[in-house]
């Protein structure tokens, strides 16, 4: 049996950068509040807790004084610094650079005519990046996460159309589309904007699991349970590769699901840590290789 990890797997760089920061505040004053879960994988939360991190909500926010807080790679509303500033909190800003310029032209869509234009986004609702960027414009942005919810959109009315940056790219265009189709059929024309608002970083993770799945006998894909983009990415493997089986720590690993002859692949979410996909190889190569029939 062989085992490799994906090496295009694992941390995005905005995640990367909020665990760095994270790190270098425990180590520099042995405790860091982080706001809400700075990545979504327990296993990494875990450690980072363990090390000195506190994972604390937005209601508990309004009660801090005098302490600082990390905001996470998702970014926040304008609400979430207002607060701070208030109770004298000190904010390391780990948002990612790239939802930052997103939320800007969300801002800018917004103020151009705002009495006309509406903005939609495509995502999760209860995603933090979402509402970070809804905040930013008085939560007024459209949110669909599905082609049903597009029953939301005044079809007569200007259209500013962005995506949650972890949204796969195919499925962003799938919107687009059907939105245009929509308001062509309705107004005989189309008044559409459709900004490229997906991480080049993440959609492009794509093709290359496809790739990575077809040349491997066994996937085990390691992700958090409650990433959305783990399973996004689990489904496109798992349709590759029927023999993809989902873990969110080494203990959920079977047995039956290998055989001494196998190529075993193993990947993970721009949520999961490097750590946890090496550690899934470790434990395979010590507890099945050369113990199966």
């Amino acid at each position: 049996m062989t085992v490799d990890v994906d090496v295009k797997s694992g941390f995005c760089f905005g995640v990367d950068l909020a665990v760095q920061k994270a790190e270098e505040e425990i180590k520099k004053s042995g405790k860091v509040y982080c706001l809400g879960q700075i990545v979504h994988n327990d296993m990494e939360v875990k450690r980072l807790e363990i090390m000195g991190m506190v994972t604390i909500n937005h209601e508990q926010l309004k009660t801090l004084k005098n302490e600082t807080v990390l905001i996470r790679a998702h970014g926040e509303p304008p609400e979430t610094y207002a607060i701070a500033k208030n109770n004298n909190i000190n904010i390391i800003d780990a948002s990612c650079p790239i939802v930052l310029k997103f939320q800007k032209r969300v801002v800018k869509a917004h103020d151009e005519n705002q009495d006309l234009n509406q903005v939609v986004i495509y995502g999760k609702k209860d995603h933090p990046e979402v509402i970070g960027l809804s905040g930013q414009i008085g939560y007024k942005a459209i949110v669909v996460e599905n082609v049903a919810d597009l029953e939301q959109v005044d079809l007569s009315r200007p259209v500013k159309l962005f995506s949650q940056t972890t949204k796969p790219a195919s499925s962003y265009k799938k919107i687009a589309a059907v939105l245009e189709e929509k308001m062509n059929a309705h107004n005989g024309t189309t008044d559409l904007k459709v900004n490229h608002t997906t991480c080049g970083q993440v959609s492009g993770r794509d093709n290359n699991l496809i790739e990575f799945s077809k040349t491997h006998d066994v996937i085990i894909f390691v992700g958090g349970t409650h990433s959305s983009n783990a399973k996004t990415l689990y489904s496109l493997c798992k349709e590759v590769n029927e023999r993809t089986h989902f873990i969110s720590a080494i203990d959920e690993l079977k047995k039956e699901w290998f055989r001494q002859e196998d190529k075993v692949g193993i990947c993970g979410a721009t949520s999961t840590p490097k750590w946890l996909m090496d550690n899934a190889r470790d434990y395979i190569l010590e507890e099945f290789n050369n113990k199966l029939q």
